[in-house]
């Protein structure tokens, strides 16, 4: 008795340090998706109408659920779910004895985020200039972007099935932030907001407009998938698996950072 008791005190030692570590993890990503006040809703002002970027969780049918309860491997690729969504099945049919195994192909199966963090001036799309050395009295510069800029993110490395690996990433990323993310958003020539910056006599006033961007880390998990029949029961049966690390710069949609700079000095 005394054995089994100290055995559950180590479990209990070794499990929380890794909660809290997880949950550390999810705080920290929340603390780093907090939007500074430097950065500007720019939706209704931008002059480019991007497209909304919702991922919505794909609910699995009764036949998609039955196969991913069949196997003790976490499958939550969407895009292998949407096959199983599709597909249809009539097990009073199948019989007894029979057995087949259908290679289904190699697949990313799910993907684990182990870091998430926002880099709020990811990518310079805009200045916005004064010269008001000779001038009296201070000028107003304010943001008016001068030329149509896209910004696209992307995968750190080349990996298989990178779509698919990006969606799920996204997914996270966006669970994790609570930003509207998106691998590519533009912002529009004369987009323009009306927050003013005072430019100073004797000084020149620069304003920087930047696309801020999630930082997205973790690993992703690979298997070659089979459909098999056996005792009139289907199930699934993944082999061959392996994980692989990998990174991802994932815009922020239609928010920009600025920064102003006023100086005695040209930049």
């Amino acid at each position: 008795m005394r054995k089994a008791l100290l055995g559950c005190i180590v479990v209990l030692i070794v499990l929380m340090p890794l909660q809290g570590l997880a949950e550390g993890n999810e705080k920290d990503a929340k603390e780093s998706s907090k939007i500074p006040g430097s950065v500007l809703l720019i939706s209704k002002e931008n002059t480019y109408p991007n497209p909304a970027q919702d991922l919505p969780q794909l609910q699995p049918s009764k036949l998609a659920q039955a196969l991913l309860d069949s196997t003790d491997v976490k499958i939550e690729n969407p895009d292998l779910i949407r096959m199983f969504n599709e597909s249809s099945m009539n097990e009073s049919k199948l019989v007894v004895g029979f057995g087949a195994s259908i290679y289904l192909g190699e697949w990313p199966l799910a993907y684990e985020s182990t870091e998430t963090n926002v880099n709020w001036e990811y990518q310079k799309v805009n200045t916005n200039f004064i010269d008001n050395r000779g001038g009296k009295s201070p000028q107003r510069l304010t943001y008016n972007q001068e030329k149509q800029k896209k910004v696209t993110g992307g995968l750190t490395a080349e990996i298989p099935k990178s779509d698919t690996v990006k969606k799920m990433m996204m997914m996270k990323a966006t669970e994790k932030t609570g930003l509207p993310l998106s691998f590519e958003t533009v912002i529009g020539q004369g987009t323009k907001k009306s927050q003013t910056y005072n430019v100073a006599p004797k000084q020149l006033g620069y304003l920087y407009s930047y696309v801020p961007a999630a930082n997205e880390k973790g690993k992703v998990t690979y298997g070659e998938v089979f459909l098999t029949f056996k005792g009139g029961k289907a199930k699934l049966e993944v082999k061959n698996i392996t994980q692989q690390g990998v990174g991802a710069w994932i815009p922020v949609q239609d928010h920009l950072s600025f920064g102003f700079l006023a100086t005695t000095q040209p930049r």
